[in-house]
């Protein structure tokens, strides 16, 4: 892979980028949805849930519904789950709160975690909320005490509400009886699924915008192929593009066409 496509086609910066600005990141109804339904959350102190498959978009449609919030009234605290024990979730989430002392109890962990977010809410006036991303990695054991962090003064204050995001089979770990106190307290549930073909055409050409380029690309087959191959799922369509518009400049076309996409697919999962 070259980057000649980029004088080819005269983009002036790599299309199909992960990192975008928060005022880059195309508005889908989709996205939308997630925001009013993260703001809902955080209103009521409850527990939402954002699922999908790999690459449909969470992280972004998360980082999209915190960047939203003042800062000067809101302070998130984000962290990317892992398979390991309950300690090793509060680890990182007072990492997050900035608490320097760790312990080998649930106890203390949870009570050293309560007493930073009422200091934050009761103390400073903030509002928090806590993100916890690819949480369909944790284990049961994690569900079943997860909702213990968020307990105040007899569970009558709604502090911390709580954002869980990862694949769908999250939904089927808090199907467990030992997860129901988690699950009681989930008051939104958002699920982002493939782009439409319609939705994928607009998000091909917005993002050619963003690199600098004002006409679209890829023609319909192209498009179809790009929105079929992908499954409407962001990560694959950014791959599969980019590495159409490589070979598109290698063949010196100036349009991209399905067999560019074909040749793209076989360098992609």
């Amino acid at each position: 892979m070259n980057t000649n496509y980029h004088a080819f086609f005269g983009f002036k910066k790599e299309p199909f980028g992960a990192d975008l600005a928060l005022k880059e990141i195309l508005k889908t109804h989709a996205l939308v949805g997630v925001k009013n339904r993260f703001d809902y959350t955080l209103r009521l102190g409850g527990i939402a849930l954002v699922t999908g498959e790999i690459g449909s978009g969470k992280s972004t449609a998360l980082r999209y519904a915190a960047g939203q919030l003042h800062p000067s009234e809101y302070q998130t605290f984000y962290v990317v789950a892992s398979s390991g024990s309950i300690l090793e979730l509060y680890r990182q989430i007072s990492a997050e709160l900035g608490i320097s002392k760790a312990s080998n109890s649930k106890a203390v962990m949870t009570r050293t975690i309560r007493k930073e977010i009422k200091e934050l809410v009761c103390g400073k006036k903030m509002k928090v909320a806590l993100i916890i991303d690819e949480a369909s990695l944790l284990r049961l054991e994690v569900f079943t005490e997860l909702h213990t962090i968020a307990q105040f003064e007899a569970d009558s204050k709604p502090y911390l509400p709580i954002i869980l995001a990862g694949q769908s089979n999250l939904v089927d770990k808090l199907m467990y009886r030992a997860s129901a106190p988690l699950a009681s307290r989930i008051i939104a549930r958002s699920h982002l699924e493939g782009l439409d073909q319609n939705t994928m055409q607009q998000y091909l050409e917005h993002h050619l915008k963003l690199a600098g380029v004002n006409t679209n690309l890829f023609d319909d087959t192209a498009i179809t192929a790009i929105h079929q191959g992908s499954g409407g799922l962001l990560r694959k369509a950014n791959h599969l593009a980019r590495g159409a518009l490589v070979a598109a400049a290698n063949n010196q076309s100036q349009n991209v066409h399905a067999e560019h996409v074909r040749l793209a697919s076989t360098e992609v999962f």
